[in-house]
């Protein structure tokens, strides 16, 4: 459901486990949608990998495929199967429309990344999701110089995934750490064409803050 609130400003309420508030620099649209074939970025709070889930039922009852590569390691199984329970779907009504892979290691992550093309030719996803990156290449067992090369490398895949048909959705807690690679974050979000920064409010919601919209690298 969405209230009203000021000019440039509206709010949503949905089944979460917290309630979500949206404020938007720009003209507002629904922050639960992705953007169809656009690459955007999500960031700003410890929950994003979980927050994640959330852009799934609505995907996922429109028949779209989604492609998740999980760097933060946190997918549920158990949370989308409630989904599908919740709307009197079978578990393998959303399980057949999802396929899932994991990366421990910056290196993984970046392999998933590179390998998507391939990958579409045999599972015709919607959406590519990906979770923690850039975070998973901060890791200080990492040498800087290997970090940055492999990141390099993760973003000339994304920029060949953009020129497809498919929608991007990153979700990235990278503000949170401290580190000297922190301009990783800002090289990516220049790649993206939306930015959104999700933050968690004392009241117990979400506010969702669009920083960027740009045309999408397909067109």
């Amino acid at each position: 459901m969405m209230l009203p609130a000021s000019r440039g400003q509206w709010y949503i309420v949905m089944s979460l486990p917290i309630a979500s508030t949206h404020t938007g620099q720009h003209a507002a649209s629904n922050p639960w949608v992705l953007s169809d074939r656009a690459f955007t970025v999500l960031y700003g709070c410890p929950e994003m990998p979980r927050l994640s889930h959330y852009f799934l039922p609505r995907i996922l009852l429109n028949q779209g495929r989604v492609l998740y590569l999980d760097g933060a390691n946190q997918i549920s199984p158990l949370l989308i199967a409630r989904f599908a329970r919740e709307r009197g779907l079978e578990p393998s009504a959303f399980n057949t429309l999802i396929r899932v892979s994991r990366a421990f290691t910056c290196f993984q992550l970046t392999e998933l990344i590179r390998r998507v093309p391939k990958v579409l030719g045999a599972f015709a996803a919607n959406v590519l999701i990906v979770t923690a990156l850039p975070d998973l290449f901060f890791d200080e067992d990492v040498r800087d110089r290997e970090a940055r090369a492999s990141f390099e490398h993760a973003l000339e895949g994304l920029q060949e995934i953009a020129t497809l048909p498919i929608s991007i959705a990153l979700f990235s807690d990278a503000t949170s750490f401290k580190t000297n690679r922190r301009d990783f974050f800002q090289k990516l979000c220049e790649q993206a064409n939306q930015v959104l920064k999700v933050k968690a409010r004392p009241d117990n919601e979400l506010s969702f803050t669009c920083e960027k919209t740009a045309p999408l690298l397909s067109q």
